[in-house]
């Protein structure tokens, strides 16, 4: 098993291009929601990316309800700078979901309102609004692999 990414409406190539590659050095499996801010062929996706494409499990999905219908029984944790509690303070299993909004506006309010438990955010001074999205992702699935002993990383 792996953790899985989901980008919701994703808006920016090269940092889609950058979450595929962290997910095809970790295992982790890679979720677009639709619509895309971009076209998959985008260059600056495809260089981000670099040869690593290959490597990532790739899902495509029309909408979030089908992605959590799809991945029903996994626990979901939901990034947003709304949320009041870090992301350090679950204790994450292998196959759990970590989903990550557009860029410009996160995640919509009736996405958040399914899983109100297990909102994270992750600490930042008061300086910016947010992190890059590739770094919070990095940010966030290191912590749950650091939790379940990096399987299969070395």
């Amino acid at each position: 098993m792996s953790f899985h990414i989901v980008l919701v409406e994703p808006e920016i190539p090269a940092n889609t291009g950058n979450i595929s590659r962290t997910c095809a050095a970790t295992g982790s499996i890679l979720h677009l929601v639709r619509p895309l801010g971009f076209s998959t062929d985008d260059r600056y996706m495809k260089r981000a990316g670099l040869d690593y494409w290959d490597s990532v499990k790739l899902h495509y999905h029309d909408s979030f309800e089908e992605l959590v219908q799809m991945l029903s029984g996994h626990r979901f944790f939901l990034a947003t700078t709304k949320a009041n509690r870090s992301y350090h303070e679950f204790e994450y299993q292998d196959g759990d979901v970590f989903v990550f909004g557009k860029e410009t506006k996160g995640l919509a309010p009736h996405i958040l309102e399914q899983f109100p438990e297990t909102l994270i955010r992750v600490p930042i001074g008061d300086t910016v609004r947010s992190l890059n999205l590739s770094n919070a992702v990095a940010i966030v699935l290191f912590e749950g692999l650091r939790q379940v002993g990096f399987p299969n990383l070395s």
